[in-house]
């Protein structure tokens, strides 16, 4: 099995040409992010990314925003992902990745949302990736558990900074048998380092934050040992570390604590690393 690391648009500064050039000059295999609007900027973007040969993960948010309208129905989410889909599909993605639905709707609602999405997945011929993220109904570990229940057949990315703010603790180390449970759900993953009182460490390189670091670099590996196991032979990762206020800034100049890029390029080394040693014990096992 082989670790394939993706280049996050989120919190990119310049063209998406440039993301092309950033991703190719950090060994990174592709970009994750939403499909460009306009159609011609969308064609020029898909041929950078063929001549560099990097792949393509589609991101999808619904409900209006990343952070979804609360009073946007199910039909507006599930239009909003019919036209990200679109979009997207001319770049020829490995898979729609999405922030989908709403946390406040009870799970009489959320059980037939996701059915469509299962069921946008048969129309289109392209998997679609659940992202475990706040203010959706994969906002804490608890109500994704009851979700994938109903519905084994969802694919999740998990992203396990985020249930790390929900619940105050790196909860991941509460339950090995829970997340196990959630490993056989996962096609996708976001590498970034969550604690007690937010989704993003202010710089995971620092080593008050060692716990953490390490936390989910165990959770990571023990996905990694899972997917390898369900037949897996690459394992998609997208170090995430972004901005939008999970970026550390400085009080009154507003200065980021550390430079984003160098973040996520440092994690994705780290990574590397990590996943070479898991290899070389995976190997030694057979």
């Amino acid at each position: 099995m082989k670790l394939t690391l993706f280049k996050p648009l989120w919190g990119h500064q310049g063209t998406l040409f440039d993301a092309v050039n950033q991703a190719t000059a950090a060994s990174f295999h592709g970009i994750e992010g939403p499909a460009p609007k306009d159609p011609g900027e969308k064609a020029e973007w898909g041929a950078a990314l063929t001549e560099a040969q990097l792949q393509y993960i589609a991101e999808v948010y619904t409900g209006g925003d990343y952070v979804p309208d609360p009073i946007a129905s199910p039909r507006e989410h599930l239009d909003d992902l019919r036209v990200g889909i679109e979009r997207a599909l001319p770049l020829e993605p490995l898979f729609i990745n999405t922030q989908a639905g709403l946390d406040a709707w009870p799970q009489s609602t959320q059980i037939p949302f996701f059915e469509s999405i299962l069921d946008l997945e048969d129309e289109y011929k392209i998997r679609i990736t659940i992202e475990t993220h706040r203010s959706r109904p994969t906002f804490s570990p608890w109500a994704t558990q009851q979700l994938v229940e109903v519905l084994p057949e969802i694919k999740l990315n998990l992203d396990f900074s985020h249930w790390c703010a929900v619940a105050e603790r790196l909860v991941m180390n509460d339950n090995p048998m829970l997340l196990l449970h959630f490993a056989n759900q996962c096609h996708h993953l976001h590498g970034r380092v969550g604690y007690a009182q937010g989704p993003q460490v202010p710089d995971p390189r620092a080593p008050e934050y060692g716990p953490e670091l390490e936390s989910h670099l165990h959770w990571w590996t023990t996905v990694w040992e899972v997917m390898a196991s369900r037949g897996y032979h690459s394992v998609t990762m997208t170090p995430e570390f972004g901005t939008d206020g999970y970026l550390h800034l400085m009080p009154f100049t507003r200065k980021p604590v550390a430079d984003l890029w160098k973040i996520n390029c440092w994690m994705a080394n780290t990574l590397r690393e990590r996943f070479e040693t898991f290899s070389a014990c995976l190997t030694a096992k057979r």
